[in-house]
């Protein structure tokens, strides 16, 4: 006896898509890219609207990174519309535009597969629901993961370089008290200064952390970002700034967690970057 295989086609294998979606996303808010979006935007709606079988749901478009779908709201509300029924087709420029994270790609791609929805990746020709793919996304998921780190850490080691040499713009971001003046250097802002010294004042002779807030209130002195209500962690972000001192020190946090992007307190795992006398200081220095 004689078997002949015909080999599936993901096209004729399952209902040709009714309504249809695109998912978009850049990785920076850089005009160029804003630019970018807009024309990806512009390029789905009529693509999408010209096939007469489709019914155009809509574009889900993020600007954020991709290391973590989480913080993606554009992702995340798609994903709440495919739960309910809204979707059954998506189509996304490239695997890396759907996260750089490659255990979540995969859950994701799982997800909607058993919400019978398809997506179409353009760049990579490829279907989720082609049984024949999966093996190929995962390898585009984890190559694409394994670049995403390389030039995470390509960053931070252009960071180290830049604070060695004192060449990082860090050196001269503004807290409360300062500003940046024309030539891009911290100034002083006199009312802001003010302020700064009656609270290493307050502290000194004794009050606490909550009645310097309460006393910053009660003269409604603004707080740092313009509001009118004052919180002890502000103040003790004042109180523990070198800044006030005329000194500048980075990499007081590390990120410690590629994929999250959290951010943790130094403690010593990395090396300090220290530049005494950087700028005018607010507080003058106890002499030894």
């Amino acid at each position: 006896m004689k078997i002949k295989t015909i080999p599936a086609n993901p096209v004729f294998a399952f209902p040709r898509p009714q309504r249809v979606a695109a998912y978009c996303r850049v990785s920076t808010t850089q005009e160029i890219q804003y630019h970018s979006l807009e024309a990806q935007r512009e390029y789905y709606s009529k693509y999408i609207d010209s096939k007469i079988d489709w019914i155009f749901v809509g574009i889900y478009a993020d600007q954020a990174s991709g290391r973590h779908n989480l913080r993606m709201k554009e992702f995340q509300r798609m994903m709440a519309d495919c739960r309910a029924g809204k979707i059954d087709y998506i189509i996304v420029k490239s695997i890396s535009r759907l996260g750089r994270n490659t255990l979540q790609f995969l859950n994701t791609c799982s997800e909607l597969i058993q919400l019978n929805i398809d997506v179409y990746f353009q760049t990579e020709n490829l279907h989720i629901r082609d049984p024949q793919a999966i093996r190929i996304l995962t390898i585009y998921a984890s190559l694409y993961q394994n670049e995403s780190e390389s030039k995470s850490h390509n960053v931070r080691w252009g960071n180290i370089v830049r604070f060695q040499d004192g060449s990082s713009k860090l050196f001269d971001r503004p807290c409360y008290g300062y500003c940046s003046g024309v030539d891009g250097t911290l100034k002083i802002v006199p009312e802001e200064a003010a302020v700064v010294r009656a609270i290493y004042e307050w502290r000194n002779d004794g009050a606490s952390l909550r009645e310097i807030v309460r006393r910053l209130m009660d003269a409604e002195v603004k707080a740092p970002r313009g509001g009118d209500v004052w919180h002890i962690e502000a103040i003790r972000r004042i109180l523990s700034n070198e800044k006030y001192y005329g000194d500048v020190c980075l990499q007081k946090t590390y990120i410690a967690d590629y994929f999250t992007g959290k951010q943790r307190t130094n403690h010593g795992e990395y090396d300090f970057f220290l530049c005494e006398d950087h700028h005018e200081a607010i507080i003058e220095k106890c002499k030894n």
